[in-house]
């Protein structure tokens, strides 16, 4: 991940441009499977699935001209590793009832498919979604738990000794993402 200065960039998978055209596909992706934005509502995982939902959001509400529901998404008390040990919050702004709604839930990388399991589990919490779809920018493989997205940006094969980062402007001040190793 951005901040891990032992890791060395080994190659850029998606600079700003592939990036961008890729949020725009998923997003016309997401429009033709709901036939529209009614009942519709994107939420973002912290820490970079929450700019990338906000884009989707933006990117459907220029096709579509309503923007659909948004919200953000905190799954750190649902993790079962100890990346929550620092007992580091972000806040969950989800401000409307995901009762019956098809959510679009959003993150930055899919690996081993355990943050998505605790993104369902804290969205269930909530309430009853109609349907949760998942989008994500890079499906990199290594499932441990049988999860699969519904939108993918690129899916790019890597070793486990590897590591894909991506870089958000509204974070990292750049958009690119890369693999590390």
């Amino acid at each position: 991940m951005p901040g891990d200065e032992l890791m060395k960039e080994k190659t850029v998978i998606l600079d700003e441009v592939a990036m961008d055209r890729a949020l725009t596909r998923i997003a016309h992706e997401i429009i033709e499977r709901n036939k529209g934005v009614d009942n519709l509502a994107v939420i973002g995982i912290h820490r970079r699935g929450v700019p990338i939902a906000m884009r989707l959001a933006n990117k459907i509400k220029q096709v579509e001209n309503i923007m659909p529901l948004i919200g953000t998404l905190d799954i750190t008390p649902y993790r079962d590793d100890a990346k929550c040990v620092n007992n580091e919050f972000n806040i969950t702004d989800i401000p409307f009832d995901i009762s019956n709604k098809n959510i679009v839930l959003v993150d930055d990388v899919l690996f081993t498919g355990r943050t998505i399991r605790a993104a369902m589990d804290a969205l269930i919490d909530m309430g009853r979604p109609k349907a949760i779809q998942l989008a994500v920018l890079i499906d990199r493989g290594h499932r441990e738990i049988p999860i699969r997205a519904d939108y993918v940006g690129k899916n790019v094969p890597t070793s486990k000794l590897e590591s894909v980062s991506v870089y958000v402007k509204e974070i990292d001040g750049l958009d690119k993402v890369v693999i590390e190793e």
